[in-house]
């Protein structure tokens, strides 16, 4: 593969940090801030306290993940197709950060407007071997993985509308199907690393961080060994006009994503999610037109999510924040703007949608849900899904030419 990708060279990284960025699109930001604000005004009139928290908190999430373009379908791929480990590195600068938050308040269950705090771990079995293996081939044909279809969204990538739309439908059926994975087929109890072994949460936290440790000196190695090109800059602002306008570090990013989850953990009693937002707005659709997809076994242990308002949903309220930031951050650097649809991209993006939503059911969450949220959590269902998600991504490789999709470069940034 890595034949196939021309070196990104030192000139062509210094003529790409040197483009200026557009102007803002003021229209465009009035809107979105007036559309936020009114949205958060509704949640905080007809809602729980924490739902229009939840929306700042995603409404950050979002800025932070387009400024940065932080991409982790994107990370995953720069590593299998070239050897480029610098996005998965920021990974595990995040996750050390994240298990240092979450062990404390997991350990305590403390949250801010009461009830226990709980982290993501799910049994490890045939459903989250198979899920999070087609997820990682989703997540490269349809050119995003959950939060990054949500935030490529926001700043206006047309196609990701269709991986959107397809990624709902796949979550859906995934959710009717979802006990035949769990129940029929074998699998283990939910294991904690550090409440089902022992070592409580502060040796789970040793372990958690050598574990990101050893990822963050292999990444090297096999840099080392490959000598990938470089990721080429983003243009952006300087001094604090950075913070509004242009590139973030992907290190300083890591640190707020893993800051807000914490924040989410706190504010809502579990971490950060996406997909179970889309699997309950395919079902709502559903009702819509006559099914009774509350003889679902999925939406029989969830009634009270179902027979709600979408509005009541905290991962729904996250995932309007989300695109909400993407927008906001799109339209301050003037990047806001509807790309083409391509017949193979159109394509590549329902094939991929309904595979990662289909496999997020399976897998009991996405990129965000069963990765950070999971190995945040010290579950060991999220070490196997990323594991299986690479596995999907060498895979996706060698599919994505038959869509007219290119051999990624190491410059791909978005998610």
């Amino acid at each position: 593969m890595a034949t196939n990708v021309q070196p990104v060279t030192q000139q062509t990284e210094v003529k790409q940090s040197s483009k200026q960025l557009n102007s803002p699109q003021t229209r465009l930001l009035i809107g979105g801030i007036a559309a936020g604000t009114a949205l958060t005004i509704f949640l905080a009139a007809t809602q729980a306290i924490v739902q229009p928290l939840l929306m700042v908190i995603g409404t950050l999430l979002g800025y932070t993940l387009f400024h940065a373009r932080f991409g982790f379908t994107s990370a995953f791929r720069r590593l299998a197709s070239v050897g480029n480990g610098t996005a998965l590195r920021a990974h595990m600068v995040m996750l050390i950060v994240a298990v240092t938050l979450f062990a404390p308040i997991l350990a305590t269950g403390y949250t801010f407007f009461g009830g226990e705090a709980a982290g993501y771990v799910s049994p490890v079995g045939i459903s989250v071997l198979v899920g999070a293996f087609i997820f990682g081939i989703g997540m490269q044909l349809g050119g995003g993985c959950a939060s990054g279809t949500l935030y490529a969204v926001g700043g206006g990538r047309s196609v990701m509308f269709i991986t959107l739309f397809f990624f709902i439908i796949g979550a859906t059926i995934g959710a009717a199907h979802l006990y035949f994975w769990t129940e029929d087929l074998p699998a283990a109890e939910p294991i904690s690393l550090a409440t089902s072994t022992g070592l409580g949460y502060s040796g789970a936290w040793l372990v958690s961080v050598l574990i990101f440790g050893i990822i963050i000196l292999l990444t090297l190695w096999i840099e080392k060994k490959k000598n990938p090109p470089k990721m080429a800059a983003v243009p952006s602002e300087k001094g604090l006009k950075r913070i509004i306008r242009g590139s973030w570090p992907l290190i300083a990013a890591a640190i707020i994503l893993a800051v807000l989850n914490a924040l989410t953990l706190m504010t809502r009693g579990t971490p950060w999610g996406v997909t179970s937002a889309f699997t309950l707005w395919g079902s709502k659709t559903l009702e819509t037109f006559g099914m009774n997809v509350s003889e679902w076994q999925y939406w029989q242990e969830n009634a009270a999510q179902l027979q709600s308002s979408i509005f009541a949903d905290s991962t729904t309220v996250l995932n309007f924040g989300v695109i909400l930031g993407a927008f906001l951050a799109s339209a301050a650097a003037g990047l806001f703007n509807f790309s083409k649809i391509t017949k193979g991209n159109a394509a590549a993006s329902i094939i991929g949608g309904l595979l990662m939503g289909y496999g997020a059911r399976l897998a009991f969450g996405c990129n965000i849900g069963a990765y950070f949220g999971g190995i945040a959590s010290f579950s060991l269902h999220g070490y196997v899904w990323a594991v299986m998600a690479l596995a999907g991504t060498f895979l996706a490789l060698f599919l994505r030419p038959l869509f007219g999709l290119s051999v990624p470069k190491p410059k791909d940034s978005f998610c």
